[in-house]
């Protein structure tokens, strides 16, 4: 089978950058990105900052192929400096140029790629798979990870909203309402702080619980779409429970699995 990399960024502000382009000159990280927002603010701008300044703290990956599911977490969740980020980026490519995946992601176009994109730039780290467009592999001429509208680069919410950003759904919902568990915990908008506070493992958890959800919705489309039968549809969504299942109470993941649990709970199981 073609493996399947689902993935998420959750992102910090990066106050050396802001502090880089004269926004602020505040040594402190939460002072310097507290001027520049609420300059923006000033300005009727949104206090979210541009993708340029979002620096990668955590990618959060789910990865299917031959060998099961396996769900796993780019950073440590607690440092965040330029090696750091550099090497959360090159571990992701290093995937992508090893197994070429299909990549699946929830408004990746609008905002995990171009910072990808634009973090990569800033590093200068090396993608030669993730970036050929026919240079390479003629295949990826008509069908690359860059072009909106192909497939090897699925952002399901975009397809979802038949490319409208006024019908863009939201993974909470959509996850819900498709009889899967949800958002737990934390959410985008709460990173900062969390990372301000020394809360690292908590976004990890809540960034694997979100590609798991992703994954769920990606097997329920593949199912309408016809490239799943009802039963291969059952057995995929079988083994991601029987998958989780046995990380529940393991030590060595974040919260000790607890997160696991509590999304056991919250799965429906008519989904």
């Amino acid at each position: 089978m073609t493996p399947i990399l689902v993935f998420d960024l959750e992102t910090i502000p990066d106050s050396a950058g802001i502090r880089r382009l004269g926004y602020s000159s505040h040594a402190d990280d939460g002072q310097a990105v507290a001027e520049l927002r609420a300059a923006r603010q000033a300005n009727g701008q949104s206090d979210f900052l541009p993708h340029h300044l979002q620096r990668i703290w955590v990618i959060g990956c789910a990865f299917r192929d031959d060998e099961g599911f396996k769900v796993k977490c780019l950073g440590d969740g607690q440092s965040a400096s330029d090696a750091d980020e550099a090497q959360r980026i090159r571990q992701f490519f290093a995937t992508i140029d090893r197994y070429t995946p299909q990549l699946v992601s929830w408004n990746g176009s609008g905002f995990d790629a171009p910072v990808l994109h634009q973090r990569a730039m800033i590093h200068g780290v090396v993608g030669a798979q993730y970036w050929d467009q026919g240079e390479n592999d003629r295949d990826f001429k008509f069908n690359n990870y860059l072009g909106r509208y192909h497939s090897r680069h699925l952002d399901l919410m975009d397809v979802l909203a038949a490319y409208s950003r006024g019908a863009s759904p939201p993974l909470d919902a959509m996850a819900q309402l498709c009889g899967f568990p949800g958002k737990l915990g934390e959410d985008g908008a709460q990173v900062w702080n969390a990372f301000l506070e020394g809360r690292g493992d908590s976004v990890r958890a809540y960034c694997e619980t979100d590609v798991v959800n992703t994954y769920l919705l990606y097997l329920r489309f593949q199912k309408i779409r016809g490239a799943l039968s009802a039963q291969a549809y059952a057995d995929e969504i079988q083994l991601v429970r029987t998958t989780i299942s046995a990380w529940v109470g393991q030590k060595q993941l974040p919260l000790a699995g607890a997160h696991w649990a509590k999304f056991l709970e919250a799965w429906s199981t008519e989904a």
